[in-house]
């Protein structure tokens, strides 16, 4: 009966497509990979990693005030800010103006 089973569930993996393989291999791989990540930044000075967060958020942050590419939930924000930067198109429009 367990060979019948096994049988039957290894046809079926083989009907799988390769592609979904790769997917859930990858999708292995990035768990393990942030496992190890965050053990890792577990054992960090917490104000060198206060640091870096501070940079990577204000780096993706300015980047959607400059793309104007914000998450929905964020625009009420980012419209009230974006005024003070600047933004992808600003420069060609003012290049097209007559002085």
């Amino acid at each position: 009966m367990t060979l019948l089973l096994a049988t039957s569930a290894l046809e079926t993996a083989q009907k799988i497509p390769p592609a979904t393989w790769l997917k859930l291999g990858i999708g292995i791989a990035a768990f393990v990979i942030a496992i190890v990540i965050l053990r890792k930044v577990a054992q960090m000075n917490k104000i060198v990693l206060g640091v870096i967060v501070f940079v990577v958020v204000s780096i993706m942050f300015f980047s959607w005030v400059y793309n104007r590419n914000e998450p929905k939930w964020l625009t009420p924000v980012v419209e009230k800010i974006a005024p003070f930067f600047p933004s992808a198109g600003a420069y060609n429009n003012k290049q097209q103006k007559a002085p």
